[in-house]
């Protein structure tokens, strides 16, 4: 499929995560126009765009334990609310990119999703490959999904990103998030860290212990796991790259998109 891209929005990007359900619209309106702007750049470039869940799906998902598994139990509500606020976000980057003029179609992952003890084991990734041959720009998110196991579990983009890409093979994936990359401690909770500019398969195991969860509510593991889904999907597809860089920075994700060999962030490779 030619230059295919994977870029997610990260959910400590598009939304303030201190404050339930609030999006940062105009960051929004701004990294849509950047995304179209490398569109315009690059008409060969075709995308599938994800974003996180943040303040709308993390803190419903914690509260009714929706991550953990509703197996056994009578009260689904939780699950409900989390599908619905986590839509709820996704409305509002569906309009913003629209009124960039990208033609995004919004694909709910939580309509065909399917999880085994955690594991995403199952999505239809057919309308996926359907936008892409029609010059359309997917957009899946986090979400929830049934599991066989557990009776519920979260589905985040990144491994969205895994289940798909065996199928679609991209040639590259771009995290773009609130902080400049993966840092030998988190950032926002301590000073004197030192930003990793790249991480190969081989040292990934070393940096793994170094690395910890979100400062914030996040149900899907933060960082660690973040890293750990793209190694794994590395592993499957060795030529693969991942790019984990700022969205804060103005126009880094429109270069990003446009230049392979940008230098910015961490970069994880085989």
């Amino acid at each position: 499929m030619g230059d295919l891209v994977f870029l997610k929005l990260g959910g400590s990007l598009i939304t303030d995560k201190r404050s339930p359900q609030t999006a940062r619209e105009e960051l929004i309106q701004r990294v849509a126009g950047e995304i179209a702007a490398a569109l315009s750049e690059v008409p060969e470039l075709k995308l599938v765009l994800g974003h996180g869940s943040g303040s709308f799906g993390h803190p419903t998902a914690s509260r009714y334990g929706v991550h953990e598994g509703l197996a056994g139990s009578d009260d689904w509500w939780g699950y409900a609310q989390t599908a619905v606020v986590a839509g709820r976000l996704n409305h509002l980057v569906i309009d913003a990119f629209l009124a960039q003029g990208i033609p995004v179609v919004p694909l709910q992952p939580s309509a065909s999703a399917r999880c085994h003890d955690g594991k995403l084991v199952h999505l239809d990734a057919a309308p996926i490959e359907e936008c892409l041959r029609r010059g359309l720009v997917p957009v899946v998110y986090g979400d929830v999904s049934f599991d066989m196991v557990r009776g519920s579990a979260i589905v985040s983009t990144e491994q969205i990103f895994a289940y798909i890409a065996p199928r679609l093979m991209p040639a590259r994936v771009i995290l773009a998030g609130h902080v400049d990359g993966v840092f030998t401690a988190d950032p926002l909770r301590q000073g004197g860290t030192r930003l990793l500019s790249e991480i190969s398969a081989s040292s990934f195991p070393e940096v793994g212990r170094m690395l910890t969860g979100s400062r914030d509510t996040d149900v899907t593991g933060g960082m660690l796991a973040k890293v750990k889904t793209m190694f794994e999907l590395i592993e499957a597809q060795p030529n693969l790259t991942v790019r984990i860089i700022s969205g804060e920075q103005k126009g880094l994700i429109r270069k990003a998109l446009i230049d392979p060999g940008i230098e910015a962030g961490t970069l994880l490779h085989r």
